[in-house]
């Protein structure tokens, strides 16, 4: 690529005008800005200190040079200390040639190394998936292939948080006043059925406690002493001993929450190389935390609970096991992440997990490192913001949310609404347009979501979403079935565009616009990869799709009379729809041929 061919030759440059080699960060290559002419900038000033010269000096020396021994550069202007670079039409009718039917495209080769392991999702089995679910496995989904993506091997992992006292309130709820409801009686899925009787638990328990607190309980001992709270505490330790009534239920019951999850994973186009199960990993939590007692770095107080003292890493004491010996979700992390790390020798564990849990992945490390476990700093939180709608935050335990299932099928039927409307449809079987519905309405959810920074807070609003201009999925898979629609005709006319035969014309601004945004999106991976951060592919596919319709609307293609010309504007059409497709595939969204 022309990024690499300039800094090999800025690099020699500098050692043969200034007698000094250039670290690789010193050369800094951006794309030059709209209002200066040039396709390429090197931002000089960390150069000047080597040249002892001025920036404007130390540029043209080095514009120069390059423009001598490269014939990729035809010429360049400096701007105080930027050097503008433009680069031969030659070079990017090369780069067209070369990859433009090449399927992998973007993709960067095998790195080889230990693989990367992403945890997404994580959900409780007391409850179905709901909004938050959803922008943490669209993140963790997308984080995943674009990671892949850029050369490494990824293992999609999800942790079942499938036991504890929020569990048991639903199990307890269902107890009392259930009357042996199920599923296929209630004709729920398995996950809301549970949901509904974590909800009921909150309801009764929120009466029993204001009646204490009517007695002169004050609110907090009053949450402590309610009787139904005090029996679901006693329900999670006959489920810690074993109890087989106690089992039987939990296991049922979160048979049922599973087999709901699966139907919303599968319509969300979600997968996983392994789940594992807080049941099956605490216990290891609980040996580490014996292993860190036998070791002195962790401490036993007088009620048999064990802390961590982290006072020498700047935070307070970590409770790690009850006084009761039940175990807290710190126990099930240290055993899941042994367990994760033994199971894959992984050159990266990465949390797709909350930013409210900050604090506890901090922790987290600190434990592992005490214990003994130097790969800790492998681990990386990938913390990102809440999902908020405009009425307000959502509680789960008062039945407020925003259910996965639900939201997926509103989209569906906004998009159905719209489509309809504008027209995109008429000519389309009924099996067709539910196709498309699905596609635009999960793609305009996914991409909403994934285009914001995942460290930022964010607002989803469904109607926004579903919107055929700006920066909306929608409006990006209409620009896809635009190329596609101009292909088909193209074929239809017998116009063969795979090679372009004769090149002896100037390129238009806007084919130049364009050929250079594809040349990015190799890096695009790269630099997204490295940051976790689908958000900036995301915008990198609108700005491609943005630049292609500006290209669209004032470049012929059919009406050009120049048969090259037109046959290299299909074939530019052509490889922008794949990067298209190719990018929104990283993103977990299916872009269609019509529309």
């Amino acid at each position: 690529m022309i990024e690499q061919i300039l800094t090999n030759c800025i690099s020699k440059a500098c050692l043969e005008l200034f007698g000094t080699q250039p670290e690789d960060q010193q050369i800094q290559i951006q794309k030059t800005k709209r209002e200066f002419e040039g396709d390429l900038t090197l931002v000089v000033f960390p150069l000047v200190k080597m040249s002892r010269k001025s920036p404007a000096d130390t540029a043209k020396m080095l514009g120069e040079h390059l423009q001598n021994e490269l014939t990729e550069i035809v010429r360049f202007n400096v701007v105080q200390g930027f050097l503008n670079l433009v680069v031969a039409d030659a070079y990017w009718v090369d780069f067209l040639k070369t990859y433009a039917n090449d399927q992998q495209f973007g993709k960067l080769k095998s790195k080889n190394q230990a693989p990367v392991v992403i945890e997404f999702s994580s959900p409780n089995t007391n409850k179905p998936l709901h909004l938050g679910h959803v922008r943490n496995n669209l993140l963790g989904h997308s984080v995943a292939a674009i990671v892949e993506a850029a050369g490494y091997e990824v293992k999609r992992v999800n942790l079942v948080n499938d036991r504890g006292i929020h569990i048991c309130k639903s199990m307890l709820a269902w107890q009392k006043w259930g009357h042996e409801i199920t599923p296929e009686k209630a004709g729920k899925k398995g996950d809301k059925l549970v949901g509904d009787f974590y909800v009921l638990f909150d309801q009764k328990n929120k009466i029993e406690i204001q009646k204490l607190m009517e007695t002169g309980v004050e609110a907090k001992a009053a949450e402590k002493e309610s009787p139904l709270m005090i029996e679901a505490q006693q329900m999670l330790q006959k489920w810690e001993q074993g109890d087989e009534e106690i089992r039987s239920l939990w296991k049922r019951m979160n048979d049922w929450v599973y087999s709901g999850f699966d139907k919303t994973y599968a319509r969300m186009g979600i997968r996983f190389d392994k789940t594992y199960y807080e049941s099956e990993t605490y216990l290891l939590g609980k040996s580490l935390v014996e292993e860190g007692l036998t070791k002195g770095v962790l401490i036993k107080k007088e009620d048999g609970s064990v802390w961590a003292d982290l006072s020498d890493s700047g935070l307070d004491e970590k409770l790690l096991l009850r006084a009761d010996g039940t175990s807290v979700y710190m126990t099930q992390d240290l055993g899941t992440a042994k367990l994760r790390y033994d199971d894959y020798r992984a050159g990266k564990l990465i949390y797709v997990v909350g930013n409210e849990q900050n604090y506890h992945f901090d922790v987290l490390k600190i434990v592992l490192k005490k214990i003994g476990f130097d790969w800790a700093d492998r681990i990386k939180h990938l913390s990102y913001g809440m999902v908020e709608l405009p009425e307000g935050k959502m509680k789960s335990r008062e039945g407020t949310v925003v259910d996965a299932d639900e939201l997926m099928e509103e989209m569906f039927q906004t998009a159905k609404n719209l489509t309809s409307e504008l027209g995109k449809v008429s000519d389309f079987t009924i099996e067709e347009s539910a196709e498309l519905f699905e596609m635009v309405g999960l793609g305009a959810l996914k991409y909403f979501i994934l285009k914001v920074d995942p460290k930022k807070n964010m607002m989803f609003n469904p109607e926004e979403s579903v919107d055929f201009t700006g920066n909306t999925g929608p409006f990006i898979q209409y620009t896809h079935a635009r190329i596609s629609s101009l292909l088909r005709k193209a074929n239809e006319q017998g116009i063969t565009f795979d090679e372009i035969v004769d090149f002896g014309f100037e390129l238009h601004p806007k084919e130049i616009r364009i050929l250079h945004q594809l040349h990015e999106y190799p890096s695009t991976i790269a630099l997204a990869a490295e940051n976790l951060s689908p958000a900036m592919l995301s915008n990198y596919i609108y700005d491609l799709v943005r630049e292609y319709n500006q290209f669209y609307q004032e470049v012929p293609i059919f009406k050009e009379t120049d048969r090259n010309k037109m046959v290299f504007r299909l074939q530019l059409s052509k490889f922008t729809a794949q990067v298209i497709k190719s990018g929104m595939e990283l993103l977990g969204i299916q872009v269609p041929d019509r529309m």
